[in-house]
């Protein structure tokens, strides 16, 4: 027969100044072995008190169960989210493959822009950094994707110099240089910083900068397809690709916790939805598809 608490008689005794819900808490807690306290105390519904303590028993299995399953399937559907973002990214990363083959054919780059190539590369370059276990530790893939992405607009902006007038080359070069010592700067002052949350949060920021101007960019297009009332300049694959990825690493975010990750691809989410409705919209319109990519001057 285990003791039965000493401080449990004192307390239930000041019958007047102790509050109902306060006795029925320390009825609760005393072992039901101690039939014979139950006696001393008739007020009290003693049957209601075992069924209350079996539902918070009951309630708090249920719970346990919720929590294990949750732990058990939110990672598989992060690890889903992003492998998923990492296919649909491939569609955005190899859109720009037909001006190019526009580029090498007519051996010129006529009146495509080479910046939005630039953006892109320091875009993912900050990125990837962002991804990387030195900042984020639970991320690798927003590191894989983005040095996918790092690679391709390296490429783009290699071919774009190879084939570009002798002034575009010079300032190109330029562009180039000061991508990679603005990168040097991110990565040489992130790890400066000694507090790993600091730290992550200082890199996030730039991040998201980087890819909400990254994802503003069809902004233009979207303002010349209202105006002209045609989807020629908006291919339906370059933006359903960019909808598709967004979204999944918008839901990636949100799985992950990661705020820096989240925002900016819900961003990416409502552009996508608008370029989606625009293109559906004024297909009709449109006399034909065109194949030029959106990252193309207008002006």
């Amino acid at each position: 027969m285990f003791p039965f608490p000493p401080a449990i008689p004192k307390l239930l005794s000041r019958s007047k100044s102790t509050h109902p819900s306060t006795k029925k808490q320390l009825l609760l807690s005393i072992p039901f072995c101690h039939q014979r306290f139950f006696k001393a105390f008739p007020g009290v519904n003693h049957k209601a008190l075992i069924e209350d303590k079996d539902q918070r028993e009951r309630e708090l299995k249920r719970g346990l169960m919720i929590v294990t399953l949750a732990n058990q399937f939110i990672p598989l559907l992060q690890d889903a989210a992003g492998i998923a973002g990492n296919i649909f990214a491939f569609g955005l990363f190899l859109s720009p493959i037909p001006t190019f083959r526009r580029i090498i054919r007519n051996h010129a780059t006529e009146q495509f822009s080479g910046l939005p190539y630039i953006y892109a590369l320091l875009s993912c370059l900050i990125t990837m950094w962002y991804g990387t276990p030195l900042i984020s530790i639970d991320n690798i893939s927003v590191l894989t994707v983005n040095s996918i992405g790092a690679a391709f607009q390296l490429v783009y902006v290699t071919l774009y110099i190879a084939y570009s007038e002798k002034e575009k080359k010079v300032r190109l070069f330029g562009l180039i240089l000061a991508v990679l010592v603005i990168f040097a700067i991110v990565v040489v002052g992130s790890l400066q910083i000694d507090d790993i949350f600091l730290r992550r949060i200082f890199v996030g920021i730039l991040s998201s900068a980087a890819l909400i101007s990254m994802f503003a960019s069809p902004l233009f297009v979207i303002n010349l397809v209202i105006r002209t009332k045609s989807v020629e300049f908006m291919p339906f694959y370059l933006s359903l690709s960019t909808f598709l990825m967004s979204t999944s690493f918008f839901v990636y975010g949100i799985l992950n916790m990661d705020i820096f990750v989240y925002i900016p691809n819900g961003m990416g989410t409502v552009l996508g939805i608008v370029q989606l409705v625009l293109y559906f919209y004024y297909k009709r319109s449109s006399r034909e598809e065109s194949r030029v990519p959106l990252i193309v001057s207008y002006s």
